[in-house]
C-alpha cells in the first residue's frame, strides 16, 4: 500500500474515535463543535451567507452527520467524501463582519473547523462517556489528524502532536473567536425552527401539531448542552454564560447518560453507518480468525 493511499484512509476500527463518533452520545457533542467553528468570524460569515441552516436545518444536519460518519466508517467512500466536501466549499468566499476577505478553503479557516472536534470530543466524553486517559487522548488526536487528511488538510496546516495543539488552540481562542451572528442564533432558544421534515408521514404530521409545545423545551435543552459541552476556555472566549448550578445539572445528566446508554441495544446505541461498520468488522474478524 502506498503512503499516499494510507494517508487518506479512515482511522482504524477499534480506535478511540471509532468508539466515540458513532455512539449516539456524540450527537449531543456536535452542536458545541459547530458553535466553536462559527465563532471564528470567517467561518461564521461563510455559514451566515452560504449555508441553508436557517431554511433547511434538518436536511443540513442530516447531510453533515452522514458526511462526518463517512469520514470515519465509510471505508473506501471516505476519501471520495473528503473530495466532495472540498469541491463544495471551493466557491464559498466573501467578506466577514470586520471587512476582511475569507475563503472557506483558506488553510487557517478550514483547519480550525476540523480542529474543534478534538477538544469537544475530549471534553464531552468526560461527562457522557468517561474521562480519557492521556494515552487515549494522544490516540484520539492522531486519529483526528487522519480524518483531517481525508478532508485534504495538509500536515503543515495542523499541529501534529497534542503538545503542539494546545498553544495553537489557545491562540485562536484569544485572538480570533467572538460571539458572531451565527453563534448568537445557535444558542438563542427563541430562534424559530421548523418541525422535522424527515421520517414517517404519520410522525411528521404529529410533530407538526405538537411542535409549538415541544420546541421551547427542546431549544432550551439544545442551548444547555451546546454551552455545557463546550470546553470552558472556549466558552469564556466566546462570552457564553455558564453557572455553577448549570454545571451541577450537566454532571447529573451525564451520570444518568453514562448508566443508560451502555445497556441499550446496538440498534439504539449506534448511528446507522457506525452499526454497519461494526457488523462488517465483526464479520471480518470471524472470517480471519
Amino acid at each position: 500500500m502506498s503512503a499516499a493511499r494510507a494517508s487518506v484512509e479512515p482511522p482504524p476500527p477499534g480506535g478511540v474515535l471509532w468508539s466515540l463518533a458513532g455512539d449516539v452520545r456524540a450527537l449531543l457533542m456536535l452542536p458545541a463543535a459547530l458553535t466553536m467553528q462559527v465563532a471564528h468570524p470567517a467561518v461564521g460569515a461563510g455559514v451566515d451567507e452560504h449555508s441553508v441552516f436557517r431554511t433547511d436545518p434538518w436536511g443540513r444536519g442530516e447531510r453533515s452527520l452522514r458526511s462526518l460518519q463517512l469520514w470515519i466508517y465509510g471505508g473506501d467512500r471516505a476519501a471520495a467524501e473528503g473530495r466532495r466536501l472540498r469541491e463544495l466549499h471551493r466557491t464559498i468566499q466573501g467578506t466577514d463582519a470586520h471587512g476582511r476577505r475569507y475563503h472557506a478553503l483558506s488553510p487557517d479557516h478550514y483547519a480550525w473547523v476540523h480542529a474543534t472536534g478534538f477538544p469537544v470530543y475530549r471534553h464531552g466524553a468526560r461527562y457522557l462517556v468517561r474521562e480519557l486517559t492521556p494515552a487515549e487522548e494522544r490516540r484520539l488526536y492522531a486519529e483526528w489528524l487522519q480524518v483531517g487528511r481525508i478532508l485534504g488538510i495538509r500536515d503543515r496546516d495542523m499541529p501534529q502532536t497534542v503538545e503542539e495543539f494546545w498553544p495553537y488552540y489557545r491562540k485562536v481562542l484569544a485572538q480570533q473567536l467572538e460571539a458572531t451572528v451565527v453563534v448568537r442564533e445557535l444558542v438563542d432558544p427563541a430562534q424559530p425552527v421548523p418541525p422535522p421534515d424527515r421520517g414517517r408521514p404519520v410522525a411528521r404530521r404529529l410533530l407538526r401539531l405538537l411542535w409549538p409545545v415541544l420546541l421551547p423545551p427542546l431549544a432550551r435543552f439544545r442551548r444547555f448542552m451546546t454551552i455545557g459541552l463546550m470546553p470552558p476556555d472556549a466558552r469564556e472566549a466566546i462570552g457564553l454564560p455558564w453557572t455553577d448550578a448549570q454545571e451541577r445539572r450537566l454532571r447529573r445528566f451525564g451520570a444518568v447518560v453514562r448508566v443508560v446508554v451502555p445497556v441499550l441495544p446496538e440498534r439504539l446505541r449506534y448511528l446507522p453507518l457506525a452499526r454497519t461498520a461494526r457488523r462488517a468488522e465483526r464479520a471480518r474478524a470471524r472470517a480471519s480468525g
